[in-house]
C-alpha cells in the first residue's frame, strides 16, 4: 500500500503493531451478515409468511456441496427472463447470494456460469429488496480474488455507489464491503473514487450503526491509499466524524478511526483540516491516555501534522504535548519510541526553523 504504516503492519483483521492489542484496528467485510433469509412478512416482501419452509430449503441448497450448473443456469435464468416477476427474481438472486455466502467453489462455478452481469443488472433495479439481494450476490462472489477483475469488468462499480447512496441500509453497508474487495486491486482504487464512493462512505461512516461504521471505516481505509481518494475524502467532511469517534470509546471506533485519520493528515489538506477541526487536541489526549496502539498512531499523526508547519508545533506544544510524549519515549512500543523522540524533537526546535508555516 502507498501509505505510511508500521513495518509490522497487517491488514486483514490482525495486528498493527509490535505493542498493546493484538486483535487488528480492521477487521475483514466478509460475506454477507445482514441475515440468511428476509422476513417473508415485511413489507419488503411479497411472500407470505408461511413460506419458512422455502427458507429452509433454499438455506439447504446453498449449504449443498453438489448442487449442478443445470441449477445455478436455472437461476440466471429467473433473473435474466423478460417474463420474470419481481418475486421470481428475488427468488434466484437470494438462492445464488446463499450459494455464494460461504462455498469459495460455489463462488467461482457461479461466475464462470455467467451470473455477474445479470447480477450487476439487479444493482439499478427498481425494487430495494432485489437490489439489496444482487449487492449482496455480489460482494459474495468478490470474496474470491478470482471475480474481482471480472466483476469491475460487468460494470459494477458505479451501481455500487449508487446503492452505497440510496439502498436500504443493508444494501449500503453491502456495498461498501463489496467496494472494498474491488478497492483491493490498486487499479480500481482511484476508479472508485472517481465514481463518488468516497462522499456516501463518508455519510456512512458519520450516521449509520455499528456495522455501517465499521464497514464504512474499512473501506475508506483502504481506498485512502490513494492520494486522490484523500483529497476527496477531506473534501466530502471526513475529518470531523472521525475525531468524534476518536473522541468517543463507547464507539468501538477510536482504533479504526485514528487509522484513517492518520491516512487523511499524509496530504496537506488533510493537515489543516485536522487542525481547523480541533483535531490537535484529540490527538495529544490520545497520546496521553490511549492504548499502546492508539498512542503510536496518535503520535505519527502528530509528526505528519507538525512536520512542515512551525505555526502547527506551536500549537501542539501548546496543548501540552510534550509531558506525554516524553513519557511514551521512554515507556512506549519500539515503534512508538521513535516517533515521540523524533516529534519531542521538532517541538524543541526554533520556531523559525525554516520550515513553511503550512
Amino acid at each position: 500500500m502507498e501509505m505510511g504504516i508500521p513495518s509490522n503492519y497487517r491488514y486483514m483483521g490482525r495486528s498493527y503493531s509490535d505493542g498493546g492489542d493484538s486483535s487488528g484496528a480492521f477487521s475483514d467485510c466478509n460475506s454477507d451478515r445482514s441475515g440468511e433469509f428476509p422476513s417473508y412478512g415485511s413489507p419488503t416482501s411479497s411472500s407470505s409468511s408461511s413460506s419458512g419452509g422455502g427458507g429452509l430449503q433454499r438455506l439447504l441448497v446453498a449449504c449443498a456441496a453438489d448442487y449442478s450448473d443445470e441449477v445455478v443456469r436455472g437461476l440466471i435464468s429467473d433473473l435474466e427472463s423478460p417474463a420474470a416477476t419481481v418475486e421470481s427474481q428475488r427468488r434466484a438472486a437470494m438462492e445464488l447470494r446463499l450459494l455464494a455466502k460461504h462455498n469459495p467453489e460455489n463462488r467461482l462455478r457461479i461466475a464462470a456460469a455467467g451470473a455477474v452481469g445479470p447480477l450487476v443488472a439487479l444493482l439499478s433495479h427498481p425494487d430495494p429488496l432485489l437490489q439489496e439481494h444482487g449487492v449482496t450476490a455480489i460482494l459474495n462472489l468478490s470474496l474470491c480474488e478470482e471475480n474481482k477483475a471480472l466483476i469491475a469488468a460487468a460494470g459494477a462499480i458505479r451501481p455500487l455507489v449508487r446503492a452505497l447512496r440510496t439502498g436500504t441500509p443493508a444494501a449500503r453497508e453491502n456495498a461498501a464491503c463489496a467496494l472494498l474487495r474491488l478497492a483491493q486491486l490498486d487499479d480500481l482504487r482511484a476508479a472508485i473514487g472517481r465514481y463518488g464512493a468516497i462522499p456516501p462512505l463518508v455519510a456512512l461512516l458519520e450516521s449509520s450503526g455499528p456495522r455501517g461504521k465499521k464497514d464504512a471505516a474499512t473501506a475508506l481505509f483502504t481506498l485512502l491509499a490513494s492520494r486522490e481518494n484523500k483529497i476527496r475524502a477531506v473534501e466530502a467532511g471526513i475529518v470531523r466524524p472521525l475525531l468524534d469517534l476518536m473522541a468517543d470509546p463507547e464507539s468501538g471506533m477510536v482504533d479504526k478511526a485514528a487509522y484513517v485519520l492518520h491516512a487523511v493528515v499524509e496530504v496537506a489538506e488533510g493537515r489543516a483540516a485536522a487542525v481547523e477541526e480541533y483535531g490537535v487536541p484529540v490527538l495529544v489526549e490520545m497520546v496521553e491516555t490511549g492504548t499502546p496502539r492508539q498512542k503510536e498512531i496518535a503520535v505519527r499523526s502528530l509528526l505528519e501534522i507538525c512536520r512542515e508547519s512551525a505555526i502547527y508545533r506551536k500549537m501542539v506544544a501548546h496543548e501540552g504535548a510534550i509531558p506525554p510524549l516524553v513519557a511514551l519515549s521512554q515507556s512506549g512500543t519500539k515503534k512508538a519510541k521513535e516517533k515521540a523522540e523524533a516529534l519531542i524533537e521538532l517541538l524543541r526546535q526554533p520556531r523559525t526553523a525554516g520550515m513553511s508555516h503550512y
